[in-house]
């Protein structure tokens, strides 16, 4: 069995084929489908997949850093209401990200400092976004990490030097995806360094879907062709590959 640790299932762009596209995860041994939340819009969505899947699909809640805007505040204080009755296996995905706007990076650090306290008050595990942020990302860590802080930098292409950065800090896993496997990508040769208890698999559908579909829309049916590579870089087999990364994922996220 795999978990697919991070897919925004609720896109609209699986609007007009999502059972299908759940039926056919399941039938490539992608059980399990963790679904990260975006902002206040995306919640309902995600929401009604984890009651309709529950043995399937389980849901994140936090407020992506590309949704923090002028009322960051509201938006963080609805998302925590309605964490309060809900199964929720995880605070995300947040952090900070570079690549579109820099306008908010303060306000970026703030609510990803927020929703870290929130991860402590309900003892959940963080689901980190990074993009063009390490050194953002770092700086808040440094600040509020301690024993009872874990979590995943989702969707990770850092270097060797943020491989060990994020090891210090001693409670992280790193999230691998369609990524590995594009060929110019050199992500191959920092995975090769990192230790399989320490990673998780995941897709990020719709998006970075994996060779040889690249540039097609992401699912999780995929997730297996991202275990093959890892297979053939840490030359054991693909079901050794499946055991291992599905149980850190569950080990991280209490399923």
């Amino acid at each position: 069995m795999f978990i697919d640790t991070h897919t925004h299932l609720y896109s609209s762009q699986f609007d007009v084929d999502r059972e299908t596209v759940i039926q056919r995860s399941i039938d490539n041994g992608v059980e399990k489908l963790l679904l990260p939340n975006i902002d206040r819009s995306s919640i309902q969505g995600m929401l009604e997949l984890q009651h309709k899947y529950p043995v399937n699909c389980y849901a994140m809640m936090g407020l992506h850093p590309c949704s923090v805007t002028q009322n960051w505040e509201q938006e963080l204080a609805d998302i925590k209401s309605l964490m309060q009755n809900e199964r929720i296996i995880a605070i995300g995905e947040i952090g900070v990200d570079l690549y579109w706007d820099k306008t908010f990076l303060e306000e970026q650090k703030e609510v990803f400092r927020r929703q870290i306290a929130w991860a402590k008050e309900f003892h959940l595990p963080i689901v980190i976004h990074a993009r063009d942020s390490f050194p953002e990302i770092f700086s808040v860590l440094d600040e509020v990490n301690d024993d009872h802080l874990t979590g995943v930098f989702h969707c990770f292409t850092g270097s060797s030097e943020e491989v060990a950065k994020i090891q210090s800090y001693g409670g992280f896993k790193f999230g691998i995806g369609g990524v590995l496997t594009f060929k110019k990508s050199g992500l191959d040769e920092v995975v090769k360094n990192i230790p399989i208890e320490e990673i998780v698999l995941e897709t990020d559908a719709p998006y970075l879907a994996p060779s040889p579909h690249r540039g097609k829309r992401n699912e999780s049916a995929y997730l297996p062709l991202i275990a093959s590579k890892l297979s053939d870089i840490f030359e054991i087999s693909e079901h050794e590959i499946a055991r291992l990364t599905t149980q850190n994922a569950v080990q991280l996220f209490g399923l």
